[in-house]
């Protein structure tokens, strides 16, 4: 009985082989005029696993701040000191902690601050980090998949193999990184300014301890520094 064999390879990254149906080779019998068609079945391609949409870190970094009404004036002068958050477990167990810390030094003394002088400051500059999986890790892979399909028709019958090879690796965890800063009074203790910035990374380009996800969160928080929404009074605000 005529019969034809199709065998399509797909590969994903290191192995490039030619697409599904390229390699389709036809078997034809007395009569068939040279070739067949299979005309009532799917399309090779079809059937093969679309190639994978990967969640992607967002590239935005998302702020919220607050500013005491009564700062005027206060917000980006003499001295400061930076501290971590009370009550704020973060990354200082795991030692990370003191980069965000050296992120916000720097944007603080960008903004009029003496940072140089830890002795007797004006304010303090409380800072918390927290991480979440924002989307976790991928799944391992399959690395060979295929289908296989038959066919009849009024010509003959046939059947149909179609093979995928996926040699790609499964996407690291997409990492979302939180950097908190409340700026006190220190003779008082009342709050003058309050913010935090969110960012996503993916966790094998530093999406825990990075010194440019710092820097980027630090940067996007102070930008507009001592911008805020006005509060009156502005006592520990966590949105």
């Amino acid at each position: 009985m005529p019969h034809r064999l199709t065998h399509s390879l797909l590969a994903a990254g290191l192995l490039a082989l030619p697409s599904a149906g390229a390699l389709a080779q036809g078997m034809p019998g007395p009569g068939w005029g040279g070739g067949w068609r299979d005309r009532g079945g799917e399309d090779d391609d079809a059937r093969l696993p679309s190639a994978r949409q990967s969640a992607q870190p967002s590239k935005k970094i998302d702020v919220t701040a607050f500013r005491s009404a009564d700062a005027t004036g206060l917000l980006g002068k003499g001295r400061i000191v930076v501290s971590r958050m009370a009550g704020d477990a973060g990354d200082d167990n795991d030692g990370k902690l003191p980069v965000y810390e050296a992120a916000v030094i720097d944007e603080l003394a960008r903004r009029g601050y003496d940072t140089a002088t830890a002795m007797d400051p004006g304010q303090v500059a409380e800072i918390g980090v927290s991480h979440n999986v924002a989307v976790p890790e991928e799944a391992p892979h399959k690395k060979v998949s295929g289908a296989m399909s038959t066919t009849v028709s009024n010509r003959g019958s046939g059947f149909g193999l179609a093979l995928a090879v996926d040699l790609t690796k499964p996407a690291k965890a997409i990492i979302a990184t939180r950097l908190d800063l409340r700026i006190r009074d220190k003779a008082s203790g009342r709050v003058l300014w309050e913010g935090h910035a969110e960012g996503e990374a993916r966790e094998e380009d530093g999406g825990i301890d990075n010194t440019q996800m710092a820097s980027r969160l630090a940067t996007a928080l102070l930008k507009k520094f001592p911008d805020g929404q006005v509060v009156q009074p502005l006592s520990a605000v966590t949105p």
